[in-house]
């Protein structure tokens, strides 16, 4: 029989949570602090504990879904000594680690996660979550949690690791889709429709975009910027005609107004004959 859960928390994604540890055969409990979200997921197999402290003391592993963080002291605090929690919300590193370590004093095995997915993707082979804690702990419900996302990654004991990961790849994402954003905006200023770019954006993303990515990370390592073909300090007069357009067809020039003092602080400071990369000298300094 498959190991018992308790989800804690039945907003979208935790109700995503819920169905499919269900929909994987796991015997389910769930709770939400406000009632009348849990009739579906009851007809579909979960009982729903009838408080906190019911859901606490059920069988198996609790994973939390929360909002934040704010109530997990009181959450940690009647949690019963010996039980596993696995928090699956969105916080700061510190956060975690905080709440981790009102766990241990508890004596409650405490693990932390980043979901890198919206609610339809749960259950996925490929769907990402990463975790952070004690590896014997992941390692003990590591296949449990495999039905909730099959591409699930431990990054070690550090529960705050997850959190890390999350906000540097959100962000990442974040500013790419406002990047996306932006140049349709300028685009239908010359009623050029986005289905019209639409493809040449996404080969601009996978054959230009993508190889990048391990350019700048290794190069955010390493501390070398070679300039790649196209130095910083010719890339300028591009960046300032962005930002001239933008202004002239009436699009917000904050991005590129962004980027050009960016760019023109690290030329200052002798990096202008090499690449993009060093960008990332101007942002740690911040």
């Amino acid at each position: 029989m498959s190991a018992p859960v308790t989800v804690l928390g039945l907003g979208n994604m935790g109700t995503a949570l819920a169905k499919a540890f269900l929909g994987a055969g796991h015997p389910t409990t769930v709770w939400n602090r406000t009632p009348g979200k849990a009739a579906e997921l009851v007809a579909g197999g979960a009982v729903e504990a009838t408080d906190l402290d019911a859901a606490l003391t059920a069988d198996g592993l609790i994973v939390v879904c929360l909002l934040d963080y704010e109530p997990m002291a009181d959450l940690l605090g009647r949690t019963p000594a010996g039980a596993t929690v696995v928090t699956l919300t969105t916080g700061s590193a510190q956060a975690a680690r905080d709440a981790a370590e009102l766990a241990g004093r508890r004596g409650v095995h405490y693990l932390d996660g980043a979901i890198m997915a919206v609610p339809a993707q749960i259950g996925g082979p490929q769907t990402l979550i990463f975790y952070g804690g004690p590896e014997a702990s992941y390692q003990e419900h590591q296949q449990t949690l495999a039905a909730i996302a099959g591409g699930g990654v431990y990054l070690g004991p550090d529960t705050g690791l997850p959190a890390v990961y999350d906000i540097a790849l959100i962000g990442f994402m974040w500013i790419t889709v406002l990047g996306l954003q932006h140049g349709l905006a300028l685009a239908a200023t010359e009623k050029v429709r986005g289905e019209e770019l639409l493809p040449y954006a996404s080969a601009w993303l996978e054959q230009v975009i993508t190889p990048l990515v391990p350019e700048l990370a290794a190069q955010a390592d390493s501390g070398e910027y070679p300039d790649g073909g196209s130095a910083l300090d010719m890339q300028l007069h591009g960046m300032h005609l962005w930002a001239q357009v933008s202004r002239s067809q009436g699009v917000d020039p904050v991005l590129p107004d962004y980027l050009v003092r960016l760019t023109e602080q690290m030329i200052e400071q002798g990096h202008g004959p090499g690449g993009f990369g060093s960008l990332i000298e101007a942002l740690r300094q911040r």
